[in-house]
């Protein structure tokens, strides 16, 4: 096993700190994260004063998440295809253009329900379409065995926001208005535009390839998803987590102001109380998983916020309030650093973008899908009532979900191997020809028969995951030991991507099955193209 596969729990809390690059990063998006959490807050309350029903301030919630459940996916597959760097400038560009504007509308007073939540989607849309890419380049900050750490650097950066910038919002609003929160996500963009301008990304492997078509790219990322086991586990356990745990997010301002009878600075108090005690369990995570491993903090952290919403229900009284949100936020950073890190390493780098918005998808569409349902549940049962069944939810999951297991990937090398050999062509192929079947055909011991199918069937998903759409065994009635493997891929280019995207786990895995074939030569290796 190389370096790069040995698993990833030996690097420090602080460590990625040491790379300029992270570091710089960090900061600016601290900033900028700062900067969009005064904006939700106030956001969220100035809803409640345009209309306080509880499914309409819920959809604040439904109107920020909702967006990456519907774009992510295609938003991976731009981050996969285009240079990530660019993409993320432009996009928060537009964004500073839109809460500008915005600002304006609320200084005139000329906002409605519907338009605030209509930018609140916009502004959703936008986080959307960056998210993957700023997962995606975590790892060309760091090496590898720094990326939980940063991956939960990360997090605690946005708990930090989380923490400073609703109780800021709460001040600023009393002191000069509801609009103030919104100019100064403004202003803090600019910090994260120079910083992404001021990167220059280390040179990647060069590829000899045209990028992917848009669509392609889409189709590609689902089929190796559907094979990816590691991946699959994360996403079952992220619908488990997020759909009840979205219950305090969607509900906290009604908490606030018609449970325990506050103001803003009270919301803007208990959602920095949240992001506080979140950033305190970030750099304990290190520590934690030495000691309970992935999936003990998951459900340490699951039982932790079946808790906090127990306490959520009952709370009328700020000190209350703060014990749920203290709780709440130790327990969100646990179970979100644990998913997010196992979503990282079971995917490999051609594909992590959509993988990873696979799973912002996937957690979002869970918060939008909650949100809407908690607003409603609560209008019909009460705010206290929602709570109560949120939390019997998340601690029947815990017993619902344990077979599907967290960060199974980290023991994996999934670095290109580069190791097929290119196919020998008697003339020029078109690139867009296909589909493509290729056939290997094994000769092996009769005896060997069992193993040998066992074998080749974790092939078979490692085919899958990197492009094949259909993929098939036979064998020779006339001729015992004979075996021909099959699998089709869309088009000529697809295949000579497929060579870019064998990584070395798979080379073991093809080591494995080669193993079985007998004779002085390799198996044969045939591509036919339709004719």
């Amino acid at each position: 096993m190389s370096n790069s596969a040995k698993p990833i729990n030996a690097a420090s809390s602080w460590s990625p700190f040491r790379r300029q690059a992270f570091a710089v990063l960090w900061t600016a998006t601290v900033i900028s994260n700062i900067g969009t959490w005064m904006q939700n807050a106030a956001a969220g309350w100035l809803m409640t004063g345009l209309n306080p029903e509880p499914l309409i301030v819920a959809l604040v919630q439904v109107a920020t998440t909702l967006p990456m459940f519907l774009f992510a996916i295609p938003a991976g597959a731009l981050a996969d295809i285009l240079d990530k760097r660019r993409l993320l400038i432009a996009v928060q560009v537009v964004l500073t253009a839109l809460v500008a504007c915005f600002s304006l509308l609320v200084s005139a007073g000329q906002v409605s329900a519907a338009g605030l939540l209509a930018f609140t989607f916009l502004m959703g849309t936008g986080a959307a379409l960056i998210a993957p890419s700023w997962q995606s380049i975590v790892p060309q900050l760091v090496p590898r065995e720094e990326l939980p750490p940063a991956v939960a650097a990360n997090s605690a950066g946005i708990n930090v926001s989380r923490a400073v910038g609703p109780a800021l919002a709460g001040f600023l609003i009393g002191a000069y208005g509801i609009v103030a929160p919104f100019w100064i996500n403004a202003l803090s963009n600019l910090g994260i535009i120079a910083a992404l301008m001021w990167w220059r990304p280390a040179e990647t492997t060069a590829k000899h390839l045209p990028p992917e078509r848009f669509r392609g790219a889409i189709l590609v990322g689902l089929r190796h998803a559907r094979r990816n086991s590691h991946l699959r586990s994360t996403l079952v356990r992220s619908v488990g987590f997020f759909i009840f745990a979205s219950a305090y997010w969607a509900l906290l301002p009604l908490v606030a102001r018609e449970q325990i009878k506050g103001g803003p600075s009270l919301y803007g108090f208990l959602l920095g109380a949240i992001g506080a005690s979140a950033v305190v369990g970030a750099f304990t995570l290190s520590f934690l998983k030495r000691r309970l491993g992935a999936d003990g903090i998951a459900v340490a952290g699951i039982i932790g916020t079946a808790i906090g919403l127990v306490l959520f229900g009952f709370a009328r009284e700020p000190l209350a309030g703060l014990a749920a949100s203290v709780i709440s936020g130790l327990s969100w950073i646990a179970v979100l650093a644990t998913l997010n890190v196992s979503a990282q390493v079971g995917l490999p780098t051609w594909v992590r973008g959509r993988g990873l918005a696979l799973f912002g998808a996937v957690q979002f569409g869970a918060m939008s899908l909650g949100s809407a349902a908690w607003g409603q549940i609560a209008g019909w049962i009460g705010l206290s009532a929602a709570h109560f069944v949120a939390a019997t939810g998340l601690a029947l999951s815990v017993l619902v979900l344990r077979r599907w297991r967290l960060q199974t990937g980290e023991s994996l090398d999934l670095n290109p191997s580069m190791h097929w050999p290119q196919p020998v062509l008697a003339h020029e192929v078109d690139a867009d020809r296909g589909p493509v079947l290729v056939t290997v055909e094994y000769k092996i011991d009769p005896e060997n028969r069992a193993s040998f199918l066992n074998a080749l069937m974790m092939l078979a998903d490692q085919r899958r995951r990197d492009g094949a759409f259909q993929w098939g065994i036979f064998e020779d009635s006339a001729d015992s030991g004979r075996f021909v493997e099959t699998f089709f891929i869309e088009s000529w280019i697809e295949h000579l991507r497929q060579h870019e995207r064998v990584t070395e786990e798979g080379r073991m895995i093809q080591d494995r099955v080669n193993a079985f074939h007998i004779g002085d030569t390799a198996p044969i290796v045939s591509h036919l193209i339709a004719a």
